[in-house]
């Protein structure tokens, strides 16, 4: 079989392959190089960070689903000063591949002062702005649900930083594309999509929620579709590279979001049903490309019309 060409750039930075475990599946890399070598990866996405340490919402926080599941972990992290001290040093101990640095927030003020501070990190490459949070001085409203908050947060963190930007939304919106649109206006220099469906469920017994939240963030393959569906719109409207995110759980699945628009691709859930599955399709992608006749996915990006 000829060698393939892995290889994707992401606002500048490459990749040796478009392959990255999604935040919060799959800590700060170093728990699973006891499984396997992480420098196969193209790149990590770490832990959710916020400013403060955050202990996250109460128990039960999990609930299966069909073809899915259901978190309501709130963002546990030890806290921006804490990721800078302790865990960034451990993660490049094992991994030597670019990071990109998941940075959460529930102010303004809160996004700009962590990413702020990781900018200043040599081991990040790219900044991931999640911008799912609830607002709390917006009413508790999500910073991703409206045009207006998502440019004034990406703006006001784009002043202080000055690693490549990915805004990551929330698929819980009724037109995505605008909203990407007013990130990249804003000077996003890419996009990440999607982050969890809003989902919940009952236990028919207790005639309770299983979430102690009551609701959470839906995941795993039955939201693929979606996330497909997504990345093509967003990669048709914008013109700044897109993340897909959302049910990936297979090498055909990772050509499939590239040809939708993505240039690199995120592995959520399938990591805590199988702590290989990232490797499983780093191996797999060669011989899925050989099959469809595929030299270099960087060709492949877009090319659904």
């Amino acid at each position: 079989m000829k060698e393939k060409d892995l290889k994707v750039s992401l606002a500048g930075v490459t990749l040796q392959n478009p392959v990255v475990p999604a935040s919060g599946c799959f800590g700060f890399g170093y728990g699973m190089a006891e499984y396997y070598d992480i420098d196969c990866l193209g790149s990590i996405s770490f832990k959710g960070t916020t400013r403060d340490p955050r202990f996250g919402n109460p128990l039960p926080r999990v609930a299966e689903c069909p073809a899915g599941m259901i978190n309501s972990v709130g963002l546990q992290n030890p806290g921006i000063d804490a990721v800078i001290a302790e865990e960034l040093p451990k993660m490049r101990e094992m991994f030597h591949q670019p990071i990109i640095a998941n940075i959460s927030g529930f102010s303004i003020d809160e996004y700009v002062e962590c990413c702020s501070k990781i900018d200043a990190e040599e081991q990040v490459a790219i900044i991931e702005l999640n911008v799912s949070c609830p607002n709390v001085h917006g009413g508790g409203m999500s910073f991703g649900t409206q045009c207006e908050s998502v440019a004034e947060v990406t703006k006001a963190v784009k002043a202080v930083t000055s690693k490549p930007l990915f805004v990551k939304l929330s698929p819980n919106v009724t037109d995505i594309a605008s909203i990407a649109l007013a990130a990249e206006e804003a000077g996003a220099d890419g996009i990440c999509l999607i982050n969890t469906l809003l989902g919940m469920r009952i236990d028919t017994r207790t005639r309770r929620p299983i979430i102690a939240n009551v609701m959470g963030g839906f995941s795993g393959p039955a939201v693929f579709p979606v996330a497909v569906r997504m990345v093509y719109q967003v990669a048709k409207a914008c013109s700044v590279p897109v993340m897909g995110c959302g049910g990936v759980s297979s090498a055909k699945d990772v050509i499939e979001m590239m040809m939708a628009g993505a240039t690199a691709v995120q592995v959520g859930a399938a990591n805590l049903r199988d702590p290989y599955a990232c490797k499983k399709i780093v191996e797999a992608l060669p011989e899925e490309m050989e099959r469809l006749g595929i030299d270099s996915l960087s060709e492949i990006i877009g090319v659904v019309k």
